[in-house]
């Protein structure tokens, strides 16, 4: 694993998403290679997210907190 798709920012999140990618091709999920016969779900996943056939995306920012009701009394067991 000494290349990661440039697309993806770190390998922690390559093997998230190879991983994610997997179980969907083990579920059922049909694969984007040309010939994925022989081949371990794993090994397709990986082959998928080399080709940038897979898409996806990172959601909303991890910054933004969950909104709250300020109207709302604070939980005593939190203070």
């Amino acid at each position: 694993m000494d290349h990661i798709p440039q697309q993806v920012d770190s390998k922690f999140r390559y093997i998230l998403l190879a991983s994610a990618r997997a179980e969907q091709i083990m579920k059922g999920a049909r694969p984007k290679v040309d010939d994925p016969s022989d081949k371990k779900a794993t090994a397709i996943a990986i082959e998928e997210m080399h080709g940038d056939r897979v898409p996806w995306s990172l959601g909303p920012g991890a910054d933004k907190e969950p909104a709250a009701s300020h109207n709302a009394d604070p939980d005593p067991a939190l203070i």
